[in-house]
């Protein structure tokens, strides 16, 4: 059977992609950053996961204004790099895990949320970057990714009580996986606090963050309550991706242990945001 073995959250920051790249991780500016991510290594290696379920949003590059879904399950063998202005990154193909998507879109959308399943996609930063900061430069992933994109660009996005609910429902999901003994690992990513453009551009809003933080372990609940207006004035208008963090919550056990916490600022005029859960199975 499939067990869900942890989560993770982190911003997805395309500069972050662009700093491993072109070999800045050890200039001053980007080493206090890539260091939070040391412990990520070795903690990804430890619980040696067989599929990650990586929850995301797309930018425009999958999926432009002629179709926006809410939710979507990649369910192909195998997931291209996109070209997002300046050439794919240099990064490994993404190799999917069709039997566990398709087993989790069948069980989600018959639990009455639905999911649009894609069959073809290119994924961009906010999938990469992630998988790079946790596995660094590699010429093939050690792991299968099941890519989860999530609509936070174009209003309406969904709400922080049922990205949770969602959670909860591909938790279930992934637990009632009997054709093969997994170890699977949510990604949640986006965030934090960040604005790209407007009289606002540049805002962080570091106690919102770190609220975000103290809550989203012990009391999930909690941050369902907080509606797209206030994610816009306290988080500004990218902040909103923090309810991808909660889809990730939701799929882990009701307690879960932290097993590390990072925040940094700046990063490209974003507030970084990681953490790593482990799941406490009853």
């Amino acid at each position: 059977m499939a067990k869900i073995i942890g989560g993770l959250t982190t911003s997805h920051v395309p500069a972050l992609g662009a700093a491993m790249d072109n070999g800045k991780t050890e200039e001053p500016y980007w080493k206090a950053v890539f260091d939070g991510y040391e412990r990520a290594k070795s903690w990804i290696v430890e619980a040696s996961p067989d599929v990650i379920f990586l929850v995301y949003n797309d930018h425009a590059t999958a999926f432009s204004m002629d179709l926006i879904p809410t939710f979507a399950i990649g369910c192909a063998e195998e997931f291209p790099i996109a070209d997002e202005g300046w050439g794919p990154r240099p990064v490994p193909t993404v190799k999917g895990h069709p039997d566990l998507a398709w087993h989790v879109a069948q069980s989600v959308i018959l639990d009455e949320f639905d999911l649009t399943i894609i069959n073809k996609m290119e994924v961009d930063h906010g999938l990469t970057v992630p998988l790079s900061l946790v596995y660094g430069q590699v010429k093939e992933w050690p792991v299968r990714v099941i890519p989860f994109p999530v609509n936070v660009v174009q209003y309406p996005p969904p709400t922080a009580n049922r990205c949770y609910n969602l959670g909860k429902a591909l938790g279930k999901a992934i637990r009632s996986f009997e054709q093969q003994d997994l170890r699977v690992v949510v990604f949640g990513t986006g965030g934090m606090s960040h604005q790209l453009q407007g009289k606002r551009a540049g805002l962080i809003n570091k106690k919102f963050d770190l609220a975000f933080q103290d809550k989203i372990g012990p009391n999930p609940q909690a941050l369902t309550k907080i509606s797209h207006l206030e994610f816009l004035r306290e988080s500004g208008s990218e902040g909103i991706e923090l309810v991808m963090w909660l889809i990730m919550r939701g799929a882990l056990s009701e307690q879960v242990k932290e097993v590390h916490r990072f925040y940094h600022v700046p990063a490209s005029n974003t507030a970084v945001g990681h953490m790593i859960f482990e799941s406490q199975e009853a």
